[in-house]
């Protein structure tokens, strides 16, 4: 019993968790302020995560008209898709069928097949997965999973080889392959031989996974078919260091597989030590396995921002990040390109691109990098051709790359606007009602996700259109996202909205702060939503944690300041503002850098600061911040900047000039929060 409800409660959870600017447009209404239909829905939803179905089964009947009814259908059916109740596949087909082309409706196919695959219903399986939405679910690491599977169990034996080879890959990269779907998969490549014991260990190492590489580990045989002594494997895993000290004079082919194993474990906690010994194995691996050893010490010696790491990468040469079951291949050979642009290696940064795999080649990212490679190789109209494919493309890259051809920013013609008559269709749309029920419930993730479904399909006019309902709405990030869709009708008045103006320069311009660049910020931090909460607590515009709030605060001598006032409009601006004065002014005035501790601390751009061993221009610090949300993040505010400064200023903004040249120097220490 407790297995099934803990089992029940998990995946309930899965369809509505609240994470980061999980918030309503506006705060959360106090219990008095709903109606009781709408309480009675939030009751429903707590049974769900505890699990008392026979609580959801009374509020479900007395809420049958509420907008959000559908859901509490779904909750029940999803219970009953767990326990395999009898007569519940007729009940989901009916479901499907009455809800037909909704996203709850997609949400239960989803959860459906995954539970036959779960029982080995692979035909059933495969069925319900071909008609999910292409595309909506591909970052469901079991789904994938449970795919591959059921390609490789079914494909003729000439195509095994394919089949199984796309499952390999798959699980070196896949972060979260521990749950049924990849575990299935594995088991069924390890059986069969067409995986690599060693190969799925460590790749269970770098991923946490520490006990399901022991039991894959387990299996291993050595050339005289000796099973694998499970004490060393476990010291292997477990006290890396001291095994590998124990036995790196002399390897048997296993002993060698174990060191890798080792080193792979060590690198994560202390690159230095892990190159130590890879040094002092160096000679007894051949070019493949140092290929694997040197670029996971690289890895995350670059994660490190240790300037060894350039040179660690270095030592395995060619063999770095190649071969299709390398584990997180894509990340290793990013790394490496990351390394060398610190150390302003173009050579490497080129060598290093070109093994990419060809989807993440063409990533715009390392279309510009490959570009200012060739540059520097003294190959200038190749390097042309490279930035003119994304130069016309509205993010962070197609700004340098439009820079590098001496274009300046430009604003695309805006659209025409839209009729009453293109708005109007909106306003009845089903999956809007249920997106705006939740937003008003303070449930902004599921809102967004009806949001979301209803785009798909649409035409840049009525995506326009669509953006300019949320305008009326009020819900400013979906207008955001709305039309950031279109592809060749353009309005950057609604991507980049100027709200409350005159309260913003009343803070931002006796502090002598950038308006473009506050509004790039709130426009990355809580797209407008005034009252957006994170999952870590951070509220308001702005985005401010309560210490960060109670600090400033204090300093600006606020008065008759409580914790409850953050998101009042004027107090966050205040506030916010204010802060990001502090961190502009403790960081030197770059704009760059406080954006970055604006986002992960003061003190963390002071330490990739001072690990620099020269100055580097503003994107390579960009690109190199270790943090993927900080580096994403920082990268965002700085192109918002430079749209804001288009839309509000005659004069020609430059990114470049936005970012800078960042120098080394101490980190040294900060009292600001």
């Amino acid at each position: 019993m407790k297995l099934r409800l803990a089992v029940y409660t998990l995946v309930a959870l899965a369809l509505a968790p609240l994470c980061a600017l999980a918030a309503p447009p506006r705060a959360p209404a106090a219990s008095t302020d709903l109606s009781a239909t709408d309480q009675a829905f939030l009751s429903a939803r707590d049974a769900v995560r505890l699990g008392d179905r026979a609580r959801l089964a009374q509020h479900a009947a007395r809420l049958s008209e509420h907008p959000l009814a559908v859901y509490l259908e779904y909750w029940q059916l999803l219970g009953r898709i767990q326990t395999g109740e009898p007569g519940v596949a007729a009940d989901v087909a009916q479901f499907m069928r009455r809800h037909a082309d909704s996203y709850i409706a997609d949400r239960l196919r989803f959860d459906w097949a995954l539970q036959l695959a779960k029982r080995g219903d692979y035909p059933g399986f495969e069925r319900e997965a071909a008609q999910l939405l292409p595309g909506w679910w591909t970052d469901d690491s079991q789904l994938l999973c449970y795919l591959a599977l059921s390609k490789y169990r079914k494909a003729a034996a000439q195509q095994a080889d394919v089949f199984a080879r796309d499952a390999r890959q798959l699980l070196a990269n896949t972060k979260n392959s521990a749950g049924e779907g990849c575990l299935e998969l594995t088991e069924t490549l390890l059986a069969d031989g067409r995986v690599s014991i060693w190969d799925r260990v460590r790749a269970l190492v770098e991923q946490n996974q520490f006990d399901t590489a022991k039991r894959i580990g387990a299996r291993a045989l050595d050339q005289s078919g000796r099973p694998v002594d499970q004490k060393m494997l476990t010291q292997a895993i477990e006290r890396p260091s001291a095994w590998l000290t124990a036995h790196e004079r002399r390897l048997t082919e296993m002993q060698r597989e174990l060191a890798m194993v080792a080193i792979v474990r060590l690198a994560r906690d202390n690159p230095q030590d892990a190159a130590e010994h890879a040094g002092s194995l160096h000679l007894l691996l051949t070019p493949e396995q140092r290929g694997i050893v040197w670029g996971r010490i690289g890895h995350m010696g670059a994660l490190r921002l240790m300037p060894e790491a350039h040179g660690w990468y270095r030592r395995g040469g060619e063999h770095v990040g190649v071969g299709p079951d390398a584990a997180r291949v894509d990340e290793v050979l990013e790394w490496q390109v990351r390394s060398a642009l610190r150390a302003y290696d173009w050579k490497t940064v080129k060598s290093a691109i070109d093994r990419m795999p060809p989807a993440l080649r063409d990533d715009p990212t390392w279309i510009y990098w490959y570009g200012r490679a060739l540059h520097q190789a003294g190959r200038p109209a190749e390097a042309e051709d490279h930035f003119a494919r994304i130069a016309q493309q509205f993010h962070f890259y197609g700004q340098l790359a439009a820079e590098e051809l001496g274009q300046a920013t430009a604003l695309p013609l805006r659209a025409e606007a839209p009729t009453a008559e293109e708005i109007a269709p909106f306003a009845a749309n089903r999956g809007f009602v249920r997106a705006f029920k939740f937003y008003e419930l303070g449930l902004r993730l599921e809102g967004n996700r009806e949001w979301n479904w209803q785009m798909r399909g649409l035409n840049d006019r009525q995506l326009l259109a669509a953006a300019e309902f949320a305008r009326k709405r009020g819900v400013l990030d979906r207008m955001i996202s709305t039309s950031d869709r279109t592809k060749a009708e353009f309005d950057f008045a609604q991507r980049f909205p100027a709200p409350f103006r005159d309260s913003l320069i009343q803070y931002s311009a006796p502090l002598g702060l950038d308006e473009n660049w506050i509004y790039g910020l709130i426009r990355q931090e809580s797209r407008f939503i005034m009252d957006a909460r994170s999952s870590v607590g951070a509220s308001g515009l702005m985005q401010l944690m309560p210490a960060t709030a109670r600090y400033v605060a204090k300093r600006l001598n606020v008065p008759n300041f409580t914790p409850g006032r953050v998101n009042e409009l004027e107090v966050n601006l205040q506030l916010g503002t204010g802060y990001l004065k502090m961190v502009l002014d403790d960081l030197d005035g770059s704009p760059m850098l406080a954006t970055a501790a604006y986002n992960a601390g003061p003190g963390r751009p002071r330490a990739w600061r001072s690990a620099l061993s020269r100055p580097v221009e503003g994107a390579v610090f960009a690109e190199t911040i270790p943090f993927n949300e900080t580096r994403d993040y920082v990268k965002k505010v700085m192109s918002n900047s430079v749209y804001y400064a288009a839309l509000f200023d005659s004069k020609t903004p430059s990114l470049k000039a936005r970012l800078g040249t960042v120098s080394p120097k101490a980190a040294g220490a900060t009292e600001l929060p």
